[in-house]
């Protein structure tokens, strides 16, 4: 469906620690099925939505942001924690996915993307016939 763990996620904090903020850093994200939909959550606090970017490209879901300082141009910074820059996260969807069909919303700082489970991948019944037919045929 997804790839569960993201190898390189110690490595982009680091690069973060050692090249600075404005180097792409991966977003948090939990991911789930629930009923037909594969629901997937990304933290991205005090994100402007108009900065969100989504595409998908053969089964790879990108997801972009950008979080600008809040402090004016030329203002002297006391302290500065909180992550500025671009973040960005690579998805790659299963062949079981529908990836035609994602919806995407962004409400109290996270981004909510659904994405339906492919129909051919859903699992369906199989009627048996023959058994019963053949009895009454025969007997």
């Amino acid at each position: 469906m997804l790839m569960r763990t993201d190898p390189f996620r110690e490595f982009d904090r680091l690069t973060r620690q050692f090249f600075g903020p404005d180097h792409p850093a991966a977003m948090q994200m939990d991911a789930y099925r629930a009923g037909d939909d594969l629901i997937v959550h990304f933290d991205l606090p005090g994100i402007d939505p108009e900065t969100i970017d989504l595409d998908v490209e053969r089964n790879v879901l990108n997801v972009r942001a950008e979080r600008r300082s809040p402090a004016p141009e030329g203002a002297d910074m006391i302290v500065a924690e909180r992550p500025t820059g671009t973040f960005t996260r690579q998805l790659f969807l299963g062949d079981t996915l529908d990836p035609e069909r994602i919806d995407a919303s962004y409400e109290a700082g996270v981004l909510t993307l659904r994405i339906p489970v492919a129909e051919q991948a859903k699992p369906r019944r199989i009627q048996i016939t023959g058994g019963s037919k053949r009895k009454q045929l025969h007997s």
